[in-house]
């Protein structure tokens, strides 16, 4: 039911969903778990307790499921929990969960990880979110759903990216993103929305111009940046920028990158 390479190592406790192929020199652990039509190219390695979703493809190189890189982790059992059809490029690496951290990592579907791009333990990563080449999510960062991170950025441990944000390249991130929000220079700035990114989803005109006026407030109302975010909550029907209210209210281990007034 499954195409081995004959070269690859497929170690006994694996389990291969209908379809999959393991391209040559691969090495699959014997906790790892491959949904169906998995590919892996060649010289990839999947470890520990990894579960793949159907059809998504690992390139060469790629290293995932390895031990987290964390001085705190002593052994204990953890897991990565990827969903379906993911892409997931050259020398890309993917790391468990801890205790600290709930003991899983998890990527959702349809995603891009291009080459070089790491996922930390415990992140909690979203759908149709692309990392481009050599970015990095550091230890329990969350990225919800649609964002792009930038070639050669880093998020900081423990920071949120909230729905449809772009981060640029070569930025550091070292607070939370509002959702939409676009994030660039070299130490992150909240520069605007990801109007390009609302536009290709279709998101109407009514919304696009709800999300610009509630930026607007963010960066030049009245009082503190909370009290902004409450008035925003009160005064706005969007549904958009009720996601933004809500990302903010709630619970974080962060502070937040604010607009610029």
């Amino acid at each position: 039911m499954a195409e081995i390479h004959p070269t690859a190592l497929v170690e006994e406790g694996a389990q291969l969903g209908a379809g999959c192929i393991v391209g040559p020199f691969c090495v699959v652990g014997p906790q790892a778990v491959l949904g169906e039509r998995v590919e892996l190219k060649s010289h990839v390695v999947i470890a520990g307790d990894t579960t793949i979703g159907d059809e998504t493809v690992v390139f060469s190189f790629a290293v995932i499921g390895e031990i987290p890189q964390d001085l705190k982790f002593r052994g204990e059992h953890s897991r990565l929990v990827i969903g379906r059809r993911n892409r997931i490029r050259e020398h890309v690496t993917m790391n468990p969960g801890t205790d600290g951290g709930g003991g899983v990592t998890r990527i959702g579907d349809d995603c891009l990880f291009m080459a070089g791009a790491h996922v930390a333990h415990d992140c909690q990563i979203g759908d149709r979110v692309i990392m481009v080449n050599n970015a990095g999510a550091a230890g329990h960062c969350i990225i919800e759903d649609d964002v792009i991170v930038g070639g050669l950025s880093g998020l900081h441990q423990w920071v949120r990216v909230g729905r449809g944000a772009i981060i640029g390249a070569l930025t550091m991130v070292p607070k939370d993103v509002i959702p939409y929000g676009l994030v660039q220079a070299p130490r992150g700035v909240l520069d605007g929305l990801n109007l390009v990114g609302l536009k290709r989803r279709g998101v109407a005109r009514a919304d696009i111009t709800a999300l610009r006026a509630a930026f607007q407030m963010l960066a030049q109302g009245e009082g503190t940046f909370q009290d902004r975010v409450r008035r925003l909550g009160e005064e706005s029907a969007s549904d958009y920028v009720r996601q933004i209210v809500d990302f903010v209210q709630a619970a974080t281990d962060r502070s937040f990158l604010t607009p610029k007034g």
